[in-house]
Parts: structure tokens; C-alpha cells; sequence
């Protein structure tokens, strides 16, 4: 659907496109590109352009809270679950310290040309009343460990 809008856990927790990000920033970043795809589809003339913009703000503020919420937990059920789980496969948490829950599902595995593994996935995050659905791409490092592709 939009593969731009970076999974919200492992975007927050890994390295993004080589730039060192905070849970926070991530989550920012998510939930703003999200508001702002979801904000476009409102409207039409200059009523779209504010929805747009306004999806944007609102996104960024809710994705920021999520962002926040994330921790090393996370990442390492992350980790875990680009690394074992089939295709179509979910793993399902709850991280009791920040109360949040955490679904994520690889959708596809790929072997780049350069022969890098590649994964898209799935994320589905519920902090509180806030629920945010992202997807994005992962490649395994040398060293074994997922990094943000997209």
C-alpha cells in the first residue's frame, strides 16, 4: 500500500537510511508522512491542502508518543521476527513497561542482486488508544542484525 511510511517499531529502534534516529524522531517522522498520505485523500482544492496539512501535524503528534513508547524490547522482538518468522507469519507482544502492543509480519523475502536478503513487513502498533499501521523494507547487515531500508 505505501511503502514509504517506515515501520514505526523498527524504524524507532534502528538505524534509518545510514542517519542514527531517537524512537522518538522516527515515530515523528512515521506519523507525520502517514497523517499527511492520509490527510490527501480528503477533500478536494484548497480543502485537501489543509487536510493534508493537518494530517501531517496530527500524525507527527501521535506518532512522536508512539515513538517515545518504544524500547530495546522491541527491537529485539523485531530483530527476532525478521529473522525467523515465514511470510505471513505474526508475531504478536506487549511490552508491559511502556503498555504498548506490538504486531509485526513479514510480507515478502527477497535477494537483492548484490545479494543482500531483503524483508518487507508489516507493523501494527497500539499505544494506549492510539493504533498505527505502517510497512516498510529491512536487509540483514553482515553482522546479521536488520536495517531500515525504506
Amino acid at each position: 500500500m505505501y511503502k514509504q511510511i517506515v515501520g514505526v517499531v523498527l524504524a524507532g529502534t534502528m538505524v534509518a537510511g545510514g542517519c542514527a534516529m531517537t524512537k522518538e524522531e522516527a515515530g515523528t517522522a512515521t506519523g507525520a508522512v502517514a497523517g499527511d498520505v492520509l490527510g490527501s485523500t480528503i477533500g478536494d482544492g484548497s480543502g485537501q491542502v489543509a487536510a493534508t496539512f493537518v494530517g501531517a501535524v496530527l500524525g507527527a503528534l501521535v506518532g512522536q508518543e508512539i515513538g517515545r513508547s518504544l524500547d530495546r524490547v522491541d527491537e529485539l522482538h523485531a530483530q527476532h521476527v525478521l529473522e525467523y518468522n515465514r511470510v505471513g507469519e505474526s508475531t504478536r507482544w506487549v511490552n508491559p513497561d511502556e503498555g504498548s502492543q506490538v504486531t509485526i509480519t513479514p510480507t515478502q523475502t527477497y535477494q537483492t542482486p548484490s545479494g543482500e536478503y531483503c524483508r518487507e513487513f508489516q507493523t501494527d502498533t497500539i499505544v494506549g488508544r492510539n493504533r498505527e499501521k505502517a510497512y516498510g523494507t529491512a536487509c540483514r547487515q553482515p553482522d546479521g542484525s536488520w536495517r531500515i531500508v525504506n
